[in-house]
């Protein structure tokens, strides 16, 4: 009789955030749409309501990355590319943003590689190995040349400038055990909170595609203006342009995943980053370059101190 070995962790997941768009079914291709349909029919939808939360599915993908991990030799990426999304519905649409794992650990290994000391990159992953996973994904690019990922994440800190394509209304808290708890947001009212008992906290924001274009391509006009060498400026080019590889009528979902068990409860209740964000650009707009600096000033020094916990013992 054949052994099987489910793997079960109550590690929390990785103190990371994440940027999704989730494109509506009808964007797909006929055959990818008719493989997502069918992987809905079997799944369900992981957020059947906008003030749901995905954070059940992101720990299951979490915990298939860590199972493909243990009692095998590391490897630089997947073998081959997974099958799996999250799915949102909405209105009666069904949205889906798959996990690309394979194409987003090609771009972990950029990232770790351009980072990360050459004899820790090289005693982790094997040069030998990282050539051939190299190889492999020039390979792949040359045959999808438009592959883009559906999925960005950041460890340790939210980027100030994820927070451009959403407003104070597009904030979603989920306290820990769902319903039974306060929520703070206008799409987290109780009857949609979901969640169930015992569940983690979740602090997401969702917007629609159009709104989140228009905040970045207004927020950019007046950001060149003003500072056309700041950082965020260059930050809401590069948000806008990856908002534009996208189905118009899709979802932005900015996710804070692993971060709300680093921030805690009462940081996540008081948290309004893309609220506060949004108050420095009107400043900046009405010509009050002091205020606006001064809001951008304290929303990058607290995230900062977020971000430098990684050093922490």
């Amino acid at each position: 009789m054949q052994h099987v070995t489910v793997v079960r962790t109550s590690v929390q997941p990785p103190y990371a955030a994440h940027l999704r768009v989730y494109e509506p079914l009808a964007a797909y291709p006929e055959a990818e749409r008719a493989r997502w349909q069918a992987y809905v029919a079997e799944h369900g939808p992981d957020a059947a309501e906008a003030g749901r939360p995905v954070a059940a599915a992101a720990l299951e993908e979490q915990r298939t990355a860590l199972a493909e991990l243990v009692g095998r030799t590391p490897r630089p990426l997947p073998e081959r590319e997974s099958e799996r999304a999250f799915v949102r519905a909405l209105d009666g649409v069904l949205y889906v943003c798959p996990w690309a794992t394979r194409l987003r650990s090609w771009q972990a290994l950029e990232e770790l590689a351009g980072a990360a000391p050459v004899a820790l990159v090289d005693t982790a992953l094997p040069p030998a190995s990282r050539a051939a996973a190299e190889a492999d994904r020039d390979r792949w690019r040359a045959e999808h040349p438009d592959a883009r990922p559906w999925i960005l994440t950041s460890r340790w800190e939210v980027p100030v400038r994820w927070f451009l394509p959403f407003g104070e209304e597009d904030r979603c808290f989920v306290p820990a055990g769902g319903p039974g708890g306060e929520a703070a947001g206008a799409a987290a009212a109780p009857a949609a909170a979901g969640g169930g008992k015992g569940e983690g906290p979740a602090l997401f924001y969702l917007t629609p595609m159009a709104q989140a274009r228009r905040r970045v391509a207004r927020a950019y006009r007046a950001l060149r203006e003003a500072v056309p060498e700041g950082d965020l400026v260059r930050g809401a080019e590069q948000v806008g342009r990856w908002l534009e590889e996208f189905h118009p009528r899709s979802l932005v979902e900015l996710d804070y995943g692993g971060l709300v068990h680093l921030l805690g409860p009462e940081r996540l209740l008081a948290d309004r980053s893309a609220g506060e964000l949004e108050d420095g650009l009107r400043a900046l707009r009405e010509g009050d370059a002091a205020e606006a600096l001064r809001a951008y000033e304290e929303l990058t020094v607290r995230w900062r101190r977020v971000l430098a916990l990684r050093y922490a013992n």
